[in-house]
């Protein structure tokens, strides 16, 4: 029970994850001291890291998605704090008041400017207590080194988390509708809403290193994997359509179009040479023009005949996909289910768990 106290409390933390931190920290880090110091045109360049950037580091490369972690919080948050480091120590003698008073005023001016960031408490107590090495820098300070580490690290940080396929800058993906119309995307229909999300906030009365689009966004894939795993004795086999329409990808692309039409159909599986799921087609990809459909295929979403049904939902209410195609071992076409045949089961399901009298009712 007491080892409880040394368990990762990140949501996600992955041994990956942790392993890219690491990494990204000695590079960052490194790199940071080293083009600092080129920029200074000197050799010294260790003494231009200031001690703020290696808890930046800590954000960038390990929680990348947390709004402290963003470039403005990393080169505002430092850059500001300093700045009301240096003016606090300029006009207050008293070390003891002076560190105090640029911890907290950093905190407000943070928050005021949006750029909220813990190692710029860090930054404002450097300069108050920095001694000599700061003090030859003065009003200086929050531009060279400060603002200047920070740029090089967040430049960084960029390029680390691009070539490692991380999302940085964190940008909030929407739940897209793509029917061109005004309506919420399906997954936003259901459930809770955004006022209800805003309610649990004030009623908490706590803040969350987590933005609230990004909150919202984890709690609806809750529900789905909530619903899922209460309705997982349905698997794809129970429901799936067996008797598929596919097309080779040496099929013209007139060829498949009909087939879409003739059978009423939105996603037409294609199969390669030898008999294998090689990816799907509808009509919006047989609007490009190509010879045989292998040139337009996308990927299509695939499951077993023993996963759960209702493991599907997050597939199929994406707003993109309109069938899941299963699949044996070899990738070879065993059946197909679509948003129909799973709005079906869960209405059945639905049904079932009911009582006669209020599923009349």
């Amino acid at each position: 029970m007491a080892f409880r106290l040394f368990v990762p409390i990140l949501a996600g933390a992955t041994l990956r994850e942790r392993l890219l931190a690491c990494i990204g920290a000695t590079i960052g880090i490194a790199l940071t001291g080293v083009i600092s110091g080129l920029a200074m045109g000197g050799g010294q360049h260790v003494a231009l890291l200031v001690a703020p950037m290696g808890a930046s580091a800590v954000l960038l490369f390990a929680v990348p998605s947390s709004p402290l972690a963003q470039p403005w919080s990393i080169i505002g948050g430092n850059s500001i704090s300093a700045l009301v480091g240096v003016t606090v120590a300029h006009f207050v003698h008293d070390p003891v008041i002076a560190s105090g008073l640029a911890v907290a005023l950093a905190i407000a001016t943070m928050s005021f400017t949006r750029c909220l960031h813990p190692p710029g408490g860090a930054a404002a107590l450097t300069a108050v207590l920095g001694g000599p090495a700061v003090l030859s820098f003065g009003f200086l300070f929050p531009l060279v080194p400060v603002a200047l580490n920070s740029t090089i690290l967040v430049a960084l940080g960029f390029i680390f988390h691009l070539l490692s396929r991380r999302n940085y800058p964190h940008v909030h993906v929407a739940a897209a509708n793509n029917h061109g119309s005004a309506d919420s995307p399906p997954i936003e229909r259901v459930g809770f809403r955004p006022e209800d999300v805003d309610a649990a906030l004030a009623a908490l009365d706590e803040t969350f290193d987590i933005g609230r689009d990004d909150l919202e966004r984890l709690l609806h894939q809750v529900e789905l994997q909530a619903m899922a795993r209460s309705h997982r004795t349905l698997l794809c086999r129970d429901i799936m359509s067996c008797d598929v329409i596919s097309v080779p990808e040496t099929a013209t692309a007139a060829v498949a179009r009909k087939q879409l039409l003739d059978h009423n159909i939105r996603a037409l599986p294609v199969v390669d040479a030898d008999g294998r799921l090689a990816g799907a087609v509808g009509l919006r990809e047989l609007t490009q023009t190509t010879e045989t459909v292998k040139g337009v295929i996308s990927k299509a979403g695939t499951a077993s005949p023993e996963t759960p049904a209702m493991s599907l939902l997050p597939v199929l209410t994406d707003g993109r996909s309109h069938a899941v195609v299963i699949v044996d071992a070899e990738r070879r076409i065993l059946g197909l289910i679509t948003q129909t045949d799973l709005l079906a089961a869960a209405a059945r399901v639905q049904v079932s768990d009911k009582s006669p009298l209020q599923a009349v009712a």
